[in-house]
């Protein structure tokens, strides 16, 4: 029954090639920023010893708090990075209304990072695979990680489409300052605030991704 199902779902489906890859995405409040342009990103683990505003669900990390990487470590002792933000993760956020909402764009270089893990899908999900960096790409479907909508009729292909535009990758750690390369924003206000932390961003307003 499940292979029947994946094999409806994947109907069509291309590999996710490295070249469509060419950055990728971290939600967090605008007012983290500074703070990140100058030690980076960490793992949850860490950032509970870094003054922050934390945006997270209790819930969710509650899920991913004790989960472990199949071959490697705590779910939270990674850094978590989409391919894409426009995900179930920012949704729920703008659905909370959570406003202030920086997305950070990040190097593609850290898919050689050692010890680097992608996930087809929410790494907190129990159908989601993990699969080594760079290699597992060619395991993740282009077009779901990619869809601009995950909504279908029948709910169980929702559910799936739904995990997997969710698809991360997971850096061991921390991501170093030099592999932040800008932010999307949804208001000029916000990216004005942006370019404060770093000039040298390249910072945006992309309402897309933030589903307007």
């Amino acid at each position: 029954m499940i292979a029947a199902f994946e094999s409806r779902l994947r109907h069509g489906s291309s590999a996710l090639q490295r070249s469509r890859v060419l950055e990728l995405h971290y939600i967090t409040p605008i007012v983290n920023l500074a703070s990140i342009a100058n030690v980076g990103l960490v793992c949850h683990q860490e950032a509970e010893r870094i003054p922050h505003l934390s945006v997270a669900s209790e819930s969710v990390q509650d899920n991913r708090r004790d989960k472990r990487i199949p071959g490697g470590g705590i779910l939270h002792s990674y850094v978590n990075t989409y391919f894409d933000a426009r995900n179930s993760m920012m949704y729920k956020l703008l659905q909370d209304g959570v406003r202030q909402l920086a997305v950070l764009r990040i190097s593609p270089d850290i898919l050689d990072t050692s010890g680097a893990v992608i996930s087809d899908g929410n790494a907190a999900t129990g159908t989601t695979r993990f699969y080594p960096s760079p290699q597992g790409l060619s395991e993740l479907d282009e077009q779901l990680v990619f869809a601009d909508s995950w909504n279908h009729s029948d709910p169980w292909i929702k559910l799936e489409r739904k995990r997997a535009r969710s698809a991360e990758v997971l850096i061991p750690g921390f991501v170093l300052p030099r592999f932040i390369h800008g932010c999307y924003t949804l208001i000029e206000s916000d990216a004005a605030a942006c370019l404060g932390v770093d000039p040298s961003w390249k910072v945006e307003v992309n309402k897309s991704v933030y589903f307007r």
